[in-house]
């Protein structure tokens, strides 16, 4: 669906880390050996994942996943990587809700055994929603199932936001707490806009990007109301289903305190990311998973909060999505993969949407 190659994960020699990271095992584990060791195909473009089984009479479980730090060597896609801080958000949720999460087994600070920290965690089975071939073409797993089995995973999905929000107590996340003055929903924004400078450091600026900064202000909430622990990369592209059911909710790298519409934005807006570049290629998509009307509304009968301003936090969402993309496209362009063309807002897979919801014409 794009116009180059999927971009390179990583710089890194997949026997090296093999053998390092059995060193690394042995050190945990006495007798143990990682076997198996690979990279799933859907890797991310931001922490890398290991796949591996431990040889062990008594290993604590034996099919694992490691989340590694990215290579500072591959222009990385954010700033910083603290798996610390991932890790300590794994332990919260798992420890304060019923929130199905990995059980997490180690967390490795010292970056010598593999290069980076990385903290290892059970396996899941189960299946993932594609990015690549989208979820939303004919041939996926949720493409072809039915009306019912889809609704079956809504709800389930957004009953995950309403469990987070509700269960954590809020100032037991407030290490995920970002920098800055102002109140949690303030801060959230200034560190997108943080980052969307650091993409942009002695690159070509994206007039798309900061007119949506512009309309954000216009859009501003008068009341955004008490903070929560967001889950940050909240789709349904980071959940582990079983059958139509949340297994393991994945990717905590995000995780932040704020009001609860940026997930439920970034919940709406990313599926709607993926169905807008389908129908764009021709295809019908899936018009009818995570409508916003009905994502707000089963919301609301979950917590008893009445989703509020989702003009405002839809578009804060693809305009976040968009900041990504473009760090996305200027890493293709610094390996090779593509070229950068005059107009830096045509990077922007979803430049046609966002320029939409800054025009006010999105949802129309």
């Amino acid at each position: 669906m794009a116009t180059a190659p999927r971009p390179r994960t990583t710089t890194r020699d997949p026997e090296d880390l093999t053998r390092r990271l059995t060193a690394w095992l042995g050190t945990r584990l006495p007798g143990a050996k990682a076997v198996g060791v690979t990279a799933p195909a859907s890797n991310g473009m931001s922490s890398e994942t290991l796949l591996f089984h431990i040889e062990h009479p008594e290993p604590p479980v034996r099919a694992c996943a490691l989340r590694l730090a990215a290579d500072p060597a591959a222009y990385t896609v954010f700033p910083v990587y603290d798996m610390a801080r991932q890790y300590r958000t794994l332990r919260l949720v798992a420890d304060r809700t019923d929130v199905p999460v990995p059980k997490v087994l180690w967390l490795e600070e010292d970056p010598e055994p593999l290069g980076a920290p990385f903290f290892v965690m059970e396996r899941v089975d189960g299946r993932v929603p594609p990015d690549v071939m989208p979820y939303t073409y004919e041939g996926s797993w949720l493409h072809a199932a039915t009306d019912a089995e889809r609704e079956r995973l809504e709800a389930g999905t957004v009953g995950i936001l309403a469990r987070l929000h509700d269960q954590v107590p809020p100032e037991e996340a407030e290490f995920l707490s970002l920098p800055g003055d102002g109140d949690a929903l303030r801060r959230h924004v200034e560190s997108q806009r943080a980052y969307y400078t650091w993409v942009i450091d002695g690159l070509a600026h994206s007039p798309l990007i900061e007119a949506a900064f512009d309309r954000l202000e216009e859009l501003w909430p008068g009341e955004p109301g008490a903070p929560v622990l967001n889950w940050g990369d909240a789709r349904i592209g980071n959940i582990v289903y079983d059958g139509f059911d949340p297994a393991a909710v994945l990717d905590w790298e995000m995780a932040a305190p704020a009001p609860r519409e940026v997930d439920l934005g970034w919940t709406v807006y990313l599926h709607r990311f993926f169905h807008d570049l389908t129908v764009a290629f021709g295809r019908r998509g899936l018009p009818g998973l995570l409508r916003r009307d009905r994502v707000e509304a089963r919301y609301a009968r979950l917590t008893g909060h009445t989703p509020r301003d989702m003009d405002f936090y839809t578009l804060y969402a693809a305009l976040r999505h968009a900041i990504v993309m473009l760090r996305v496209a200027y890493r293709q362009a610094y390996f090779g993969e593509v070229a950068v063309p005059a107009d830096p807002d045509m990077l922007i897979l979803h430049h046609g949407s966002l320029r939409a919801m800054v025009q006010g014409s999105y949802w129309d």
